[in-house]
């Protein structure tokens, strides 16, 4: 597999993201549905939106691990939220988790009106390999 971003600009860096990625060479693709802060038993949390990026990350990290992929490989990370002044409070949380795995994804990032039940974010990605 190969792996090459494009980016036409420098400004996106500080932000952690990507412009496009093209994939050449790839012997699996992992379309992931929106992870959220579900717990293992199906209860959605009701906490804050720190706490709840955290949750969903983990979550995400736990799908595409299971599956036989790496965080590494997301290429597409699609995050929704219902707030976007909260939301970006806390991005730094997300910021640091994309830094850890050195994932250079294509993002789009998105306030929305309302989540399932209690839920504040939302992480949807697509991972190769």
């Amino acid at each position: 597999m190969e792996i090459r971003s494009i980016n036409p600009w420098k400004w996106q860096d500080q932000r952690n993201y990507v412009q496009a990625v093209e994939v050449t060479q790839v012997s699996g693709t992992l379309y992931c549905s929106g992870q959220t802060a579900i717990s293992a038993d199906g209860i959605s949390s009701n906490a804050d939106m720190r706490t709840q990026i955290t949750e969903a990350i983990h979550n995400l990290e736990k799908l595409i691990t299971e599956a036989g992929y790496d965080c590494k490989n997301i290429v597409r990370l699609n995050v929704y939220h219902t707030d976007t002044a909260e939301f970006f409070e806390c991005f730094s949380i997300l910021q640091e988790w994309i830094i850890k795995h050195q994932i250079k994804q294509a993002t789009t990032v998105m306030e929305v009106k309302v989540l399932f039940e209690t839920l504040k974010v939302e992480l949807e990605a697509t991972v190769v390999k």
